[in-house]
């Protein structure tokens, strides 16, 4: 039924002439990217020509998906199952057209059950037992970089995203400082710590505060990555007259705040930021609240970038800030489908009766650029796509993917905006995001709208 309803959403969207792939032509961005790229941007164009006239399949691709759809994580898959139903029906009625042969493609996901161990295991079996001929990824480095990791082992093409550039390169071996090392099969897409730092030294400029930031990370490869003196958040925002106060990074579970709570009240720190799991950000937040710490703005993200995890904080989630990577009011759409962004979060909460999240079109995205690629490379040869993903470019959901002009070989980076969490005067959901800064990705060219203004915590 969900697909059934994913597939008429779609349907309806081509009868009102915006999915303009229903007739096998190519749209006016797909026309200009190929100008300005030729594999590249042929690949996208290809991909995105597929819809109703394809032949059919005469040969089959297996795409590996690896997930936390269970653990502390699981609100990051929440979607994926939907997504990669969505993306089943899709290449069912649009196989690949590549090299002369039309491919059909499965999907199989795996859970990492937000356990890199489990991550990488489960690549390893989607690889040497199941088969797959490219693997998709995402979720925080937890989960994408084991996963590259075997891919790297194992000479399999991998597309990732939902992790900061910097501790995916570093997690991989990688200097995020050294371009001239580039990864071998694995290509990865999302922003940085320096366009989050951006963002967020955007937001804290539009309150009055004393420029003291409480850091709360935990000992993971986010909060190593951000707190790192030389290259994270402390060297970015030291030189814009902002202070960092970490008191240490504590460990994943813990459920008692109390000292991280009094070193920022000692310090009078007015703003909080932080790389947060959710549970974790919950029993933080209540703590602080309960113990009278009360920030001017808090901004953090992973925590705070979900529906669920802000409506277990209820009246406590009012204008809590984060990182928004994606919204439905983003003015991107798909290159396979052609469906918009408002109107593919529209098709989810349909079909899902649950409020649009973040990684959802980045899930989606990774299908775009696996299907690209697989064009560039004309077939399922795990060398040519690995080839082709080093000059990919696409105009995805998520905005446009250009490898070629990546900090990093391997990286495409994507357009950040911030909002705050704010709660709805009957509306279908308790609080809905409103993009309250826009400016970092139009100067990455993108410009989404703003939906208000920042507002202080108290």
């Amino acid at each position: 039924m969900r697909v059934a309803r994913m597939m008429r959403v779609v349907a309806a969207v081509a009868a009102t002439g915006l999915l303009a792939t229903a007739c096998g032509n190519l749209d006016s961005s797909s026309s200009s990217s190929e100008a300005s790229a030729p594999a590249a941007g042929s690949a996208a164009a290809s991909a995105a020509a597929t819809g109703g006239a394809a032949a059919a399949a005469t040969d089959s691709i297996k795409v590996g998906f690896v997930t936390p759809l269970t653990g502390p994580l699981a609100a990051f898959g929440e979607g994926d199952q939907w997504v990669a139903d969505s993306m089943t029906a899709w290449f069912k009625e649009n196989p690949i057209q590549a090299g002369g042969t039309s491919y059909s493609v499965e999907v199989i996901v795996k859970d990492s059950q937000s356990d890199p161990k489990r991550a990488g295991e489960v690549a390893g079996e989607l690889i040497n037992t199941d088969g797959a001929d490219v693997l998709l990824a995402h979720a925080t480095p937890e989960t994408t970089v084991p996963v590259a990791a075997q891919c790297e082992a194992n000479a399999t093409p991998c597309i990732t995203s939902d992790t900061p550039w910097q501790p995916w390169v570093a997690g991989l071996g990688g200097n995020p400082g050294d371009p001239s090392k580039p990864f071998t099969w694995s290509y990865h897409f999302f922003w940085g710590l320096e366009d989050m730092a951006a963002v967020f030294m955007d937001m804290w400029n539009q309150v009055e505060s004393n420029k003291k930031v409480a850091a709360l990370y935990p000992n993971d490869a986010d909060g190593q990555a951000f707190t790192d003196e030389a290259q994270g958040f402390p060297a970015i925002i030291g030189p814009e007259g902002f202070s960092f106060n970490n008191p240490g990074l504590y460990p994943s579970g813990t459920q008692d705040f109390s000292a991280q709570i009094s070193a920022f009240k000692k310090n009078d720190d007015q703003l909080l930021t932080g790389i947060v799991p959710p549970p974790d950000f919950i029993n933080f937040w209540k703590q602080a609240k309960q113990q009278g710490y009360n920030p001017v703005l808090a901004t953090v993200g992973k925590a705070i970038e979900f529906p669920a995890a802000v409506a277990a904080l209820g009246d406590l989630a009012q204008n809590l800030g984060t990182e928004v990577w994606w919204a439905p009011s983003y003015p991107t759409t798909s290159s396979l489908t052609g469906l918009s962004s408002a109107d593919f979060a529209a098709a989810y909460t349909e079909a899902t009766g649950k409020q649009w999240n973040m990684p959802l079109a980045f899930s989606e995205s990774m299908f775009e650029v696996m299907a690209a690629a697989v064009t560039a490379a004309g077939g399922k040869d795990k060398q040519a796509i690995a080839d082709a993903m080093k000059t990919m470019q696409v105009d995805a959901l998520v905005g446009n993917l250009d490898w070629g002009k990546g900090p990093f070989p391997n990286i495409a980076k994507t357009p950040l905006t911030g909002g705050q969490w704010r709660a709805t005067d009957g509306g279908e959901f308790p609080f809905d995001l409103t993009i309250v800064s826009n400016s970092a990705a139009k100067a990455a060219g993108l410009d989404v709208p703003l939906g208000g203004k920042v507002e202080p915590l108290q």
